[in-house]
């Protein structure tokens, strides 16, 4: 398959790379398993993700990456360290990769870039990225304005570009990926359900958090700054009401603050940190090792792909 051949790995998943939840453990067992595991530098000072790839690679013999969020301080620095720790392959999100591509390529690194639109797509195919994920409005973290869902996005993504296409949003399950594929895909990228993992840096109630979730209980928000989509808590609903007395965006970034995410996933604090998870949260009922999610995840799929064969031949 051509992702798995881009990557290098066993299996075409790509374990997201997300804020605080995805270190150089939860990466490293990732790439043990058979997917790309990928750490989330967003969340890190430079000097600090060198401490992560370094020990990512001590722990592993399998492909990893670094996600790297354009929209975040430090970004020349945190390409720095990719470069001189000699990473194979970054994944650029929220933001414009044409001013990074080339020189990331250059130095014989594999760029993957995350879009909401076929539009941004393209642009991403015309800046030189090696592959795209296109991530649905399902997904948690930062997400597109266009609020287009995964099922509508693939689709047209896979028309628009001829790189390979990874999917996510709403993915968790072997189902899932097998509909993936069939719109398309060439791989899928998860986030959300490794949250719930044992390697994953995220606190302990974030994770219980995370288990607890219903339907509805996520909800995309903060357009004004960057779309984010956040479980309900008391922070988001000190954002409402700052919306109900017509708050500017200059209020809206003061309420935000600094460290917001920080306080909520990786501190702890339910109620005035920023919860960052998937709607996909309100079908994880448990937390497991990285490697056992994985293994579900792909039976699965084996096991939906051959009953929708027998289907297809009325069996």
């Amino acid at each position: 398959m051509r992702l798995t051949e881009l990557l290098n790995i066993k299996y075409p998943v790509i374990q997201a790379g997300m804020v605080w939840c995805s270190g150089w453990e939860l990466a490293s067992a990732s790439a043990n398993a058979g997917i790309l595991g990928v750490i989330g530098s967003g969340s890190m000072y430079p000097d600090i993700l060198d401490l992560h790839i370094k020990k990512c690679r001590a722990a592993t013999n399998g492909a990893f990456a670094v996600n790297v969020p354009l929209l975040y301080p430090n970004i020349e620095d945190h390409f720095k360290v990719i470069l001189s720790n000699g990473v194979k392959t970054v994944i650029t999100s929220a933001g414009n990769p044409e001013k990074y591509t080339e020189t990331l390529k250059k130095e014989g690194i594999t760029v993957i870039h995350v879009v909401s639109s076929s539009k941004f797509a393209r642009k991403a195919q015309e800046a030189g990225v090696d592959a795209v994920v296109a991530e649905g409005f399902e997904a948690g973290g930062h997400n597109g304005r266009e609020e287009t869902t995964t099922l509508c996005l693939v689709p047209q993504v896979r028309e628009a570009v001829d790189i390979p296409v990874v999917a996510a949003g709403g993915i968790s399950s072997g189902k899932a990926m097998f509909a993936a594929m069939s719109l398309g895909a060439d791989g899928v990228q998860i986030g959300s359900r490794f949250v719930a993992s044992e390697e994953s840096s995220a606190h302990a109630f974030f994770k219980q958090k995370v288990v607890d979730a219903n339907e509805g209980d996520t909800v995309l928000t903060l357009k004004e700054l960057a779309p984010v989509r956040l479980i309900k808590n008391g922070f988001y609903s000190a954002v409402m009401e700052a919306y109900a007395k017509n708050a500017t965006t200059e209020k809206l970034r003061e309420l935000l603050g600094r460290g917001r995410a920080k306080k909520g996933m990786f501190e702890g604090d339910m109620e005035e940190g920023e919860l960052e998870i998937g709607q996909v949260s309100a079908g994880i009922r448990d937390i497991k090792p990285a490697a056992e999610i994985i293994r579900e995840i792909l039976d699965e799929y084996e096991d939906t792909r051959e009953l929708m064969y027998k289907r297809s031949l009325n069996l």
